[in-house]
Parts: structure tokens; C-alpha cells; sequence
């Protein structure tokens, strides 16, 4: 895939994984994430190195992240988005999510799904909805995948 890059004032957002912060997104998501508590981080090395990752920089350090599973055909799937707690409430969450659904390898999908506790609003701007036939959807989900040892 080639890179991809957006800048806005002083925030770039780029799909480089030689840019990306690991230790930094291992933190976070390892830490302070309810949906990837104790990831390993070879689990989660393995997750971007096949996902469409996105970092955010402000001044060079890195300040979000997201990552994209997706055939870049049909579907994609959202996955592990954060913004670090110092650039919250400063609109990095909504560029970020617009860099990612103006990416050209994310066109003309025909599903976009992401899972959030907590974050309807922000994605329901751009388009996300709730399920409309939920039983339609089935899952296999290990409740305690990354068991501390």
C-alpha cells in the first residue's frame, strides 16, 4: 500500500509504519484501552504489520492512532483508535476519522464496521449507525484473550 499523508496546521496524519510510536500504542492500548488490556506486543506488532494503520503528529511526536482491517475492496473494519489524554478535546479524534474515510483505498466499500463503547456520537457523524439487522451477525469472541503471565 502506498503511504498516504494529510496535513492540517501543525497535525499530520500518515499511514508511514516507520513513523509509528510502538512502545507509545502498545501503552496505551496494553493500559489504559477496555478493549485490548494486557495485548502482547508481539500481538499487537503482528496486528499493524497487516492493518491500514494511521498515526497522528503534532511536532514530529505521535499523539493518536488507528489501524484498519480491510480487503480494500468490500470491507474494512475500524479498530484501535485513541488520541494520548494532552490532545483530547481539540478535534485531532474528527480529522483523524476524516483522514481515514478519505483514504482511496477505503472507497466504495460496500460495509465499514467499527465497535465502540463509548464514542457513538463522534462516529455517527460520519455515517456509522447501529446494526439494522443484528442477527445477522455472529462472532466468536474469547473473553480473556491476553491472560497475565
Amino acid at each position: 500500500m502506498n503511504t498516504f499523508e494529510t496535513q492540517d496546521n501543525d497535525l499530520v496524519i500518515s499511514t508511514d509504519k516507520s513513523l509509528l510510536n510502538r512502545p507509545l500504542i502498545h501503552k496505551f492500548l496494553s493500559e489504559r484501552s477496555y478493549w485490548a488490556t494486557g495485548i502482547p506486543l508481539e500481538t499487537m506488532n503482528r496486528a499493524i504489520e497487516h492493518s491500514l494503520c494511521f498515526g497522528v503528529y503534532r511536532a514530529g511526536k505521535q499523539v493518536g492512532f488507528a489501524r484498519v482491517v480491510t480487503d480494500c475492496a468490500t470491507f474494512a473494519w475500524l479498530a484501535d483508535v485513541f488520541i494520548v489524554e494532552s490532545e483530547r478535546g481539540q478535534g485531532v479524534g474528527k480529522k483523524l476519522v476524516s483522514a481515514i474515510l478519505a483514504h482511496p483505498q477505503l472507497q466504495g466499500l460496500r460495509r465499514f464496521m467499527l465497535g465502540t463503547r463509548d464514542a457513538h456520537g463522534l462516529y455517527a457523524r460520519y455515517g456509522f449507525a447501529p446494526l439494522e439487522y443484528v442477527d445477522r451477525y455472529m462472532q466468536i469472541q474469547d473473553p480473556n484473550p491476553y491472560p497475565a503471565g
